[in-house]
């Protein structure tokens, strides 16, 4: 069965061009557009089907993509929010993922670059390009403190696998364990280290030393 796909943007033409795209995706299917954040809510308000992933737009009236994405964190944490913008700024990736944005892409984007960008969303959970990687490490700069945090022998294996592009099952794999016990290593260091997601941990892997192990 196909992954559902929503795209949110207030341009009818690259939407209407976006949805052609993605049909013709193996995996992906677009089950319908909404102009605005405004107008998702009443979709999902009258009973629209909630999709699996969102192709979020930023720039738009009435309800922007900052305020939709924050918008479905709160309401709908299991969609899957992929910004897709003509806006690559440090600002607008920063805050877009703060607000919970788990991927981020620029309009200018290949074809077979969105399909590989969708599925390791699917897959994996997030999915953030080289050029992005880079805004979101060199914009966490608060040293974060160990000295006072217990991690694991375990923890700090699983920490190593966090920087490479192995799923978690893939990581369960190589130390040994199940799918299950790695999201348990990440959810008790997320809790430790008040994290949201795997970029935020590979972030504090990198910078303390972890993904050298």
């Amino acid at each position: 069965m196909k992954k559902t796909i929503v795209i949110v943007d207030d341009h009818v033409l690259i939407a209407k061009a976006l949805e052609g795209i993605i049909d013709n995706f193996k995996e992906f299917e677009v089950i319908y557009v909404a102009e605005n954040g405004k107008d998702l809510i009443q979709k999902f308000e009258n009973n629209s089907k909630i999709p699996d992933i969102i192709l979020l737009d930023i720039s738009m009236p009435i309800m922007d993509g900052f305020e939709t994405v924050l918008w479905l964190k709160e309401n709908h944490p299991n969609i899957k929010v992929m910004a897709l913008s003509m806006q690559g700024d440090d600002k607008s990736v920063i805050k877009m993922i703060k607000n919970g944005a788990k991927g981020y892409l620029l309009k200018n984007t290949h074809p077979k670059d969105l399909e590989t960008a969708l599925t390791k969303l699917n897959n994996d959970g997030f999915f953030y390009p080289e050029w992005a990687s880079k805004i979101i490490f060199s914009n966490m700069n608060n040293e974060e403190q160990i000295s006072n945090i217990r991690i694991s022998d375990r923890e700090k294996e699983f920490l190593k696998y966090t920087v490479t592009e192995l799923s978690y099952k893939e990581i369960a794999d190589k130390m040994c364990c199940s799918p299950r016990t790695v999201e348990s290593y990440r959810d008790q260091l997320c809790d430790k280290l008040d994290l949201k997601t795997r970029v935020g941990l590979a972030v504090f892997a990198i910078k303390n030393g972890f993904a050298e192990s």
